[in-house]
């Protein structure tokens, strides 16, 4: 749901900025077909709206090919990657249940990269995160967390995408392989020890 939360602090907007800046480095303006001035504009309606806790800068796969977008990011200098093709990428779109802001660009809040569901089901923690009132985390926002913060994936753990799904039994994720982030796929009836369930408490637009 979108909410707007008010009295937005200068630190908020320094993130906002800082956020805003890495993904024009990263060469999203290009990827989405604008100017870096345009590419600004669509992002600076969110200095009204952004929420106290950390949050994360999602630009949308409708703006955006999400096929591009993990090789956008690094880890320690190494570039991310994909064994996936690119029509397989675009074929995950988020799920019906999720309330989406009807915006190229939002913010998620307070994400958890779901260290609690290390070594469970994808298709077990899924009803638990909505009974917890968290929303699981899309394609488009997991990639957004990558670009931003690369090193939670070591610093934190690896994880799933439960908020996308491509009308099968797959889940999406991003690991580490070859020192570097990687975009892949795993059966939603597949444990594992090394991979999440990434949540936020909300999106913001």
């Amino acid at each position: 749901m979108a909410v707007a939360v008010q009295d937005t602090s200068a630190d908020q907007i320094i993130e906002l900025d800082r956020q805003t800046d890495a993904l024009v480095e990263q060469g999203y303006p290009a990827l989405a077909g604008v100017t870096e001035k345009e590419f600004r504009a669509l992002v600076e309606p969110l200095e009204h709206v952004v929420p106290a806790e950390p949050f994360v800068l999602v630009v949308s796969g409708d703006l955006v090919p999400l096929d591009r977008l993990i090789e956008r990011t690094a880890l320690n200098g190494k570039p991310g990657f994909t064994s996936m093709q690119a029509d397989d990428v675009r074929a995950f779109r988020p799920t019906a249940d999720l309330d989406l802001p009807d915006s190229p660009v939002y913010l998620v809040a307070d994400v958890d990269t779901g260290r609690e569901t290390l070594n469970v089901r994808p298709d077990d923690a899924l009803p638990h995160i909505h009974e917890t009132g968290r929303t699981p985390l899309t394609l488009d926002e997991g990639l957004a967390v990558a670009a931003q913060h690369p090193q939670w994936l070591r610093e934190r753990n690896c994880f799933e995408m439960l908020g996308s799904r491509a009308g099968d039994k797959r889940v999406t994720g991003i690991w580490v392989s070859k020192g570097a982030p990687r975009l892949g796929w795993c059966w939603g009836g597949n444990p594992h020890t090394w991979l999440g369930m990434a949540t936020a408490a909300r999106r913001v637009a």
